[in-house]
């Protein structure tokens, strides 16, 4: 399988592609999904309290028009059914909206006077916001009765993940995006912080999306490889980005800022010693910049790491020539470009890099 992947104009060489959504081993009878019921007016609450977690990462990206947002509105006052909301419980206790984040976030807009009904064909509603409806009117909105199925905290997270993409009906998320829903903390605002810097954006050339958050996808690559064990790595990347995620959201601030200088760090060398080619393929002298590869982000931003910075300038030709000849083994290139999410692949490059960074080092 080749492993470059394209999402839009975002060409990412050495990113094996997402497989179709899949339940995998988890057993099917034991998909922990419950409904409740409650009013538009208890929901709205619960959001307020902090209960409900409405992303605002990206939530304002996907405003609905307001055209949509009254047609919703005209419809709960019309008492047409609307169709059910997904959310998922995290370890908190709080719940995370799925799938209905802009039918919840409407509602709660026009209760709070926040924008005005835009429906010329009725006149009774047209330019009217909450506060300018009769009471029988505000009380249809805010009884409104809504179902709710909860996805219980104790489901895995690939079974999470993959139960997020078969029921989200709004504009498609990506992985990153779900994870950014699911795993709110500090770990989520580390990502954020990090992808912002003037630093990352030099070292990665502009060349990972910030609107499908694949910038932060990156920085979570990183984080993961750099805090699990290698052998905890079992061939399903968003699981183990999952994983990373939840480990990152128990740290104290002392261990985050640990974090963030290591992976400071590796950026600033492989800056140092490759420029605008850090992360890709490519020979000695080239001039052309190529395609930034995902494999090498995770090997190259792990491994120079570790080493300080004045060790690493000093060292930069025994590095650069064993990189090079690295470059140039069937092996290697085949670990970072073809099936890279598979676990002998993943161990390899990881190995190699290791080993010939450290012989780069000493000699």
């Amino acid at each position: 399988m080749n492993s470059t992947e394209v999402v839009d104009s975002e060409v990412i060489e050495g990113l094996d592609k997402d497989e179709d959504a899949s339940l995998g081993e988890y057993p099917i009878d034991t998909v922990l999904i419950r409904n409740e019921n409650r009013t538009v007016f208890d929901v709205i609450r619960r959001i307020e309290k902090g209960a409900f977690i409405m992303d605002p990462d990206f939530q304002r990206d996907f405003i609905w028009p307001i055209e949509k947002q009254s047609k919703l509105i005209e419809s709960v006052l019309m008492r047409i059914p609307l169709p059910v909301f997904y959310l998922a419980e995290n370890a908190s206790g709080n719940m995370i909206v799925v799938d209905g984040l802009q039918r919840l976030s409407t509602f709660k807009s026009f209760v709070r006077n926040e924008f005005k009904l835009k429906l010329p064909e009725q006149a009774e509603l047209d330019k009217k916001s909450f506060e300018d409806l009769s009471p029988k009117l505000q009380n249809r909105i805010e009884d409104c009765n809504l179902v709710l199925y909860v996805i219980d905290a104790k489901v895995p997270a690939q079974a999470l993940l993959d139960i997020f993409d078969r029921v989200n009906s709004g504009i498609p998320l990506s992985k990153q995006q779900m994870r950014n829903c699911l795993y709110q903390g500090s770990a989520t605002r580390f990502l954020r912080d990090e992808a912002k810097t003037e630093l990352f954006l030099k070292v990665t050339g502009g060349s990972l999306k910030t609107d499908s958050m694949r910038d932060r996808e990156f920085v979570n690559r990183f984080c993961a490889f750099q805090l699990l064990p290698l052998d905890e790595y079992k061939g399903d990347m968003n699981e183990f980005l999952a994983k990373a995620l939840k480990e990152m959201n128990q740290l104290d601030s002392n261990e985050l800022e640990k974090l963030a200088y290591k992976f400071r760090t590796g950026l600033r060398n492989n800056y140092a010693l490759f420029g605008k080619h850090a992360f890709r393929k490519h020979f000695r002298g080239q001039v052309g910049r190529s395609t930034f590869n995902a494999s090498l982000w995770d090997v190259m931003s792990c491994g120079l790491s570790v080493f300080p910075e004045h060790i690493v300038e000093a060292k930069k030709e025994q590095i650069l020539s064993s990189f090079y000849s690295l470059l140039e083994h069937y092996a290697f290139q085949d670990s970072i470009t073809l099936g890279t999410n598979q676990v002998n692949r993943v161990e390899y490059r990881f190995n190699t890099i290791r080993k010939v960074l450290e012989a780069a080092i000493n000699d």
